[in-house]
């Protein structure tokens, strides 16, 4: 009997904290894949030399020609790994130039359990994680 309550309070002890480990490294990988998807997209842009256009929603991160039903990639979003992602979906349009066009700066707000991080994107293509 001694022995499972041991076993018991460690457990207990252990989860909670398990629980914050996973949180944190799922939204650390969800917000990597989010500014690794704005750097492609901006880089596919520069490199092409056309405009393209970045959505970003839960269920997937998509990279298109604004006009295109196709896309020229696709990779599931932060949904999938239990991250949510508040507001509407996003859409950056890259010109050519690498520069986006249509708005100034952007923020994604990432929560999942206790993390939180927040996405800033410049029109020059800075990014910045706020914790």
């Amino acid at each position: 009997m001694l022995v499972l309550a041991v076993i018991g309070l460690l457990v207990g002890i252990a989860v909670p904290r398990f629980s914050r480990a996973m949180d944190y490294i799922e939204i650390e990988a969800a917000t990597a894949e989010i500014i690794a998807a704005h750097q492609r997209a901006r880089m596919m842009a520069v490199a092409r030399g056309q405009v393209l256009t970045l959505d970003i929603d839960s269920s997937q991160l998509r990279i298109a020609h604004p006009s295109g039903t196709i896309p020229l990639w696709v990779q599931r979003g932060p949904a999938g790994s239990g991250v949510r992602l508040s507001g509407p979906t996003r859409r950056f349009t890259f010109s050519p130039t690498g520069i986006t066009l249509g708005l100034s700066n952007a923020s994604l707000l990432l929560a999942r359990g206790v993390s939180v991080r927040t996405v800033v994107f410049s029109r020059l293509g800075r990014v910045r994680v706020l914790r």
